[in-house]
C-alpha cells in the first residue's frame, strides 16, 4: 500500500506538469516546481521532457539553476534548465521580492504615564508580600557546572544535582527545609548544608528592597518588550552600595554587600511585575565576580484563588573560570495551614522549560 501510495503520488504530479507544459511560467514559479519535483522524487528525464514545452516571462540566470542543481535537480533537468536560460537572456531579470514591512515601533509612552506606571509598580511591589496568603510549594533546583566559563558566551554545562526543598512562606517570611538531593534523603539538615550556589529571596524580598524607598533606586524607562506574549514596560533600575540590601556570601567566610542594577517587566495595562533580573555590581576582589539573577511570575492558583508568584528562576554565578548555573522550579503550591500536606513524589519530573517554549527568549526588543 506504501509503494501504490506513492506511485499515486508521482503520477499526479505528472499530470500537473502535462498541465504546466504549454504555459508561461515565471522564474519563481518554475524554481517552485522543480523543488517540488525534486521532493516528490520524480523521473529526471520525466521532468526535463516536460521543461522543454515551458516558456519563461523573465530571465533565468546560471545561479538560480546552480541553486537548483544542489536541491537535487537532475543532469537531465538540469540540461533543459540551461536552455531555459539561453533562450530567456534577452528577457528582463526577476523584480526583487521586496521584504515584509515591519510593524511600527510602538512609541515610548509620555513621560507622565511612564511615572504613573512606575508608581503603580512601587505600590505593587512593597503591598506585594501582604497580599499573598500562607503557603507551602515545592523548590526543585537543578545545578549545573561549567569548570571552563568564557564570560559572554552561551557555556558548557554539566549536571551536578537536583535539590528539593519545601519552602513555607508564613507570616511573610521564607523558610526552606531540604528534602533530597539527587533522590537521597536530607530531611533534618539545614538548607544550606546542601552546599554549592544557593539563592533565596524570590518571595517578595527581591521586589520590596529594589522599591523600597531607603533604597533610593534610580529608574528609568528602557523600552518595549514582549513577555509570555505579553507587551511590556521594560524599566531598568540602580541601586548604589550605600543603601543596598543585597548580600553575596562566598564559602560563610566573605560576604558583601554591592550594588545592583537589572530590568523590571510589567505588564502593560495591569502594570503587575512580569520579570525582574538582578545584576549585582561585585568588587574585583571578591571571590565571586559575576552573580546574574532571574526571577518570572505568572499567575497561580491556590485554594481556588489566583496569584502573582514565582515560577522561576536562573541564577548563574563564577568564581574564576568555574561558573554554576541554577534552574529554580517552584511548583506544588498549597495554602498553609497546620494540618497542611503537601506531596513531593512529583520531584523527578522535567523541569518546566523542556515543556514550553523557554520564556527567556520571549524578551524581544520593540
Amino acid at each position: 500500500m506504501r509503494f501504490a501510495f506513492v506511485r499515486v503520488l508521482i503520477m499526479s504530479c505528472v499530470c500537473t506538469v502535462a498541465g504546466l507544459a504549454q504555459q508561461t511560467l515565471s522564474v519563481d514559479k518554475l524554481v517552485e516546481f522543480v523543488t517540488s519535483s525534486v521532493k516528490q522524487k520524480m523521473q529526471d528525464k520525466e521532468v526535463a521532457q516536460f521543461l522543454t514545452g515551458i516558456k519563461v516571462s523573465d530571465r533565468l540566470s546560471p545561479r538560480t539553476i546552480e541553486d537548483l542543481q544542489g536541491k537535487g535537480a537532475g543532469p537531465k533537468t538540469v540540461i533543459a534548465l540551461n536552455h531555459l536560460a539561453e533562450l530567456s537572456a534577452a528577457l528582463p531579470l526577476p523584480v526583487a521580492k521586496l521584504p515584509p514591512t515591519p510593524p511600527k515601533p510602538i512609541p515610548a509612552p509620555p513621560y507622565e504615564d511612564q511615572y504613573k506606571v512606575l508608581g503603580e509598580m512601587r505600590s505593587y511591589a512593597l503591598n506585594y508580600s501582604k497580599s499573598l496568603p500562607d503557603f507551602l510549594c515545592l523548590q526543585v533546583t537543578r545545578r549545573y557546572m561549567d569548570r571552563h566559563f568564557v564570560p559572554g558566551q552561551e557555556g558548557s554545562w554539566s549536571p551536578v544535582d537536583r535539590v528539593a526543598a519545601k519552602l513555607t512562606y508564613f507570616g511573610q517570611e521564607e523558610k526552606y527545609e531540604l528534602l533530597s538531593s539527587n533522590d537521597n534523603s536530607l530531611i533534618g539538615k539545614s538548607y544550606e548544608s546542601v552546599g554549592g550556589a544557593l539563592s533565596t529571596g524570590e518571595f517578595g524580598s527581591v521586589l520590596r528592597q529594589i522599591f523600597d524607598p531607603q533604597s533610593a533606586a534610580e529608574f528609568h524607562w528602557e523600552r518595549w518588550g514582549t513577555l509570555r506574549g505579553h507587551l511590556s514596560h521594560v524599566y531598568t533600575y540602580r541601586i548604589d552600595k550605600a543603601h543596598s540590601q543585597e548580600t553575596i556570601d562566598y564559602n560563610h567566610q566573605q560576604q558583601v554587600t554591592p550594588g545592583y542594577h537589572g530590568l523590571i517587566f510589567a505588564q502593560k495595562g495591569s502594570n503587575v511585575i512580569l520579570r525582574v533580573t538582578v545584576e549585582p555590581d561585585i568588587p574585583e576582589s571578591f571571590p565571586i565576580q559575576e552573580v546574574h539573577e532571574t526571577i518570572d511570575y505568572d499567575n497561580t492558583e491556590i485554594s481556588g484563588q489566583r496569584f502573582m508568584l514565582p515560577v522561576s528562576a536562573e541564577v548563574i554565578m563564577r568564581s574564576d573560570r568555574i561558573a554554576n548555573r541554577n534552574e529554580i522550579e517552584f511548583r506544588a503550591y498549597r495554602k498553609y495551614s497546620a494540618d497542611t500536606s503537601i506531596k513531593f513524589d512529583d520531584v523527578d519530573e522535567e523541569p518546566a522549560e523542556s515543556k514550553q517554549p523557554d520564556s527567556k527568549k520571549d524578551d524581544l526588543k520593540k
